[in-house]
């Protein structure tokens, strides 16, 4: 028979997968010994450094971005005073250290604000060639780092300046929760900053002045790690088909002191689609290393687990084995049986009667063939006991073992899965876990908070250059600032009676400042959207606004982050103004016990409110939530919104719920074991040999016209080319027969 035709090789095939299921029973559910550091922490880890990557890159390449567009913006009008020109970029913008401007024909200095900024290191190559004016990192006298951004101005009568900006490369303002520290590095290792390390004179004992000096050891040596693992491509350093953050981040696992493990986690500064464009704060080579030392796990082997797999995976071979013994006694058996006997006839042997099955099909078969086998030895199809149909004790069908061998094999399959290692709302949950959720969503409502900061800075600067007087140059201002501000769906100036002068972009939506006050509100009650708007006063028009509507879609983009959960931002009655996934304008929590969270977080402590988390335990089910208000400052932060985050604990890679995802892959691996095999002998054996009991019956009450073809080149289709034999066989004994009385007959023929 050919190799993967029959019945043979599906059972083969059975015997195979099950015993490799058995094996990898035992050693999935076998062993209980844990990692010293759970999968979970240490992916939590490096999703803070990607959260501390983004935000840098976020906050160097907005801050050159602003300079960039002050520049072209008063490069457009009549020549600035330089006192002047500083003066309005610190009111518009909070964010350089230091700003100065230079002649370009002399080097003298114009105007400075600030921190001073050394001017050694600016010479003919910073000024000219492919890379001019390109951002780069100076260090200071002080040994501080700085990265300087660079703009010409056009001056007086033609005179060209240099306005150059001074940015700090320290750790994002985010708070980094109890324990952890961050640095930015450099290439090479060099750390550049850091943030998180108590000072030792404020530590209380040398006990504490020597794990200081730990982690602060494992921070300088895991940053040189973390520095060379980020010097590899992005596409070769995730796994192949992987996608998720576009730079290259990863985890490190430090060495131990006192209980305590320093787990690492680090990310490179990238562009957030590099296909929309470079990054400048990506092309300088930083990597953010985020450093958190976690309580070390005992690692232990439990034997009576590992007893567990090995009574799990014995259960599975004895039932394989009864499934398999099934099927061969069954079916493959006499189907074996019918093909030596249908042979046999075939070949011309007729004196042993033909051994019948005792039931199903093949019985049917059996049954057919012994009739026939009386009707080649000279009986007719109507001829007594030998042409008559079995009785129906034949009736049933190969379809039965099936069904019986699938219900062996499930008695395995559904207590593996649905019994075995199942977890409920007593999972311990590592405390890491909820306070980076805390942490994490801090972060991301700082995040949104300095986005709604900056959306109505770049209004205030956009204000300045306005001419209300020239509605034309006025609309012309407004389009082109709604071309380079993707955050905006459309920019409009409204006057002191609420109505708008000018506009570029989408659909308007009222503005009055005697009503609310606030320079960022939302509206649109009942509508499909919420609207979410910015103001600036235009100087010099009392009463005149320009108005800037935020897209949603902006907002959500900055909600979504992997190992998060689902993300929203509320207002102060816990109602939906923006999510990570779809939702509906101004809906409410999904769980009670979010908006109770959501008003705790808002309470009123020390200095104002703090970001909280929760642990939430229902049923079963086990989740962790964490609320975290606007504050930090800004007219944001008098917006009354929240950012509140959950995620079902179940995603955890913690030992608990990993066993319980062995036990349903398990599981899932034997139901698809079932369908393979059993699928395979149903579509390729009993249905063809059902075919088979049909035909061979036929063949046995007399059709003789109809011609058997085999289906396939195996046992059933070689009883299918037997029976045509042996029909081609009945077709001319009846031909002959039909013959005799033809034949001469005494005198005919002659005289």
């Amino acid at each position: 028979m050919p190799l993967l035709g029959g019945i043979r090789p599906p059972i083969a095939l059975l015997c195979v997968l099950i015993l490799a299921l058995a094996g990898l029973t035992a050693k999935v559910l076998g062993p209980g010994s844990e990692p010293v550091v759970p999968k979970a922490v240490l992916s939590s880890q490096q999703y803070f450094a990607e959260d501390g990557a983004i935000a840098l890159r976020a906050s160097i390449d907005e801050r050159v971005t602003d300079l960039e567009r002050t520049a072209a913006a008063l490069n457009t009008g009549k020549p600035a005073d330089p006192e002047r020109v500083l003066s309005d970029l610190s009111k518009a913008y909070q964010k350089w250290t230091g700003t100065t401007v230079l002649d370009l024909a002399d080097g003298k200095v114009l105007a400075a604000r600030g921190e001073r900024i050394p001017l050694a290191w600016v010479d003919k190559d910073v000024l000219t060639g492919d890379k001019a004016l390109t951002p780069r990192m100076v260090r200071l006298e002080t040994g501080d780092v700085r990265l300087m951004t660079m703009a010409v101005l056009e001056g007086k009568q033609g005179a060209q300046q240099l306005l150059v900006a001074s940015n700090s490369l320290s750790v994002p303002p985010i708070n980094l929760g109890p324990f952890r520290s961050m640095a930015v590095v450099a290439r090479g290792g060099e750390i550049l900053a850091t943030a998180g390390f108590e000072q030792s004179e404020a530590l209380n004992s040398d006990a504490e002045r020597k794990e200081l000096t730990f982690l602060q050891k494992q921070m300088t040596r895991l940053s040189d790690q973390a520095a060379e693992e980020t010097e590899q491509n992005p596409v070769s350093a995730r796994e192949p088909g992987s996608r998720g953050y576009p730079g290259v981040s990863g985890t490190l696992v430090g060495g131990g002191y006192n209980g305590r493990v320093a787990t690492v986690g680090y990310a490179s500064l990238a562009a957030s689609d590099p296909e929309d464009g470079e990054s400048v704060a990506a092309g300088l080579g930083l990597t953010v290393v985020s450093l958190l030392p976690v309580v070390q796990q005992q690692t232990f082997t439990d034997d009576s687990r590992q007893l567990f797999g090995l009574l799990a995976a014995g259960a599975l071979v004895l039932l394989g084995l009864l499934a398999v013994a099934v099927l061969w006694m069954t079916v493959q058996r006499p189907l074996l049986g019918l093909f030596l006997e249908s042979r046999r006839l075939a070949r011309g042997d007729l004196i042993r009667p033909v051994t019948v099955p005792r039931w199903g099909e093949a019985a049917r078969i059996g049954a057919a063939l012994e009739r026939i086998r009386g009707q080649l030895g000279g009986a007719q199809a109507s001829d007594g006991p030998v042409g008559a149909r079995p009785p129906g004790r034949f009736r049933g069908g190969a379809r039965g073992p099936l069904a019986l061998t699938a219900v062996l094999l499930l008695l395995w399959c559904v207590p593996v899965g649905l019994l075995l290692n199942r977890t409920d709302g007593t999972v311990s949950i590592p405390a890491v876990m909820v306070n980076d959720q805390r942490d994490r969503t801090d972060l991301v409502a700082d995040r949104a908070r300095r986005a709604l900061n900056e959306a109505q800075a770049d209004l205030v600067s956009t204000s300045r250059l306005l001419d209300v007087d020239d509605p034309a140059g006025t609309e012309t201002v407004l389009k082109n600032a709604l071309r380079e501000h993707t955050r905006y769906q459309a920019l409009y100036v409204v006057g002191a009676n609420g109505d708008i002068v000018a506009r570029a972009g989408g659909d308007t939506h009222p503005w009055s400042a005697e009503k609310d006050p606030s320079l960022v509100r939302v509206s649109g009650q009942g509508e499909k959207r919420p609207v979410v708007q910015a103001g600036a006063p235009v100087p010099e028009r009392k009463g005149m606004t320009l108005v800037g509507e935020v897209r949603v879609e902006f907002l959500n983009s900055l909600l979504k982050r992997p190992g998060l959960g689902e993300v929203r931002i509320v207002n102060a009655d816990a109602r939906t103004v923006a999510a990570s996934d779809g939702f509906r304008a101004f809906e409410g929590l999904p769980n009670d016990a979010l908006p109770d969270l959501v008003r705790a977080a808002n309470v009123q402590v020390g200095a104002g409110p703090l970001e909280n988390g929760l642990l939430i335990r229902d049923g079963g089910a086990v989740t962790v939530a964490a609320a975290a208000p606007f504050t930090g400052g800004g007219v944001a932060s008098d917006v009354g919104w929240t950012v509140v985050s959950w995620q079902d604990a179940g995603r955890f890679e913690i030992t608990a719920y990993e066993r319980e995802d062995r036990s349903v892959l398990a599981s899932l691996l034997g139901l698809a074991l079932i369908v393979v095999c059993l699928g395979w002998i149903h579509l390729v054996v009993v249905r063809p040999l059902r075919a088979l009991a049909a035909a061979a019956e036929k063949l046995a009450d007399g059709d003789l016209k109809t011609v058997h073809y085999p289906r396939y080149q195996d046992e059933v289709g070689a009883v299918v080319r037997s029976l045509e034999l042996i029909r081609q066989q009945l077709q001319a004994r009846r031909q002959t027969q039909a013959r005799r009385p033809a034949e001469t007959r005494p005198g005919a023929g002659g005289r």
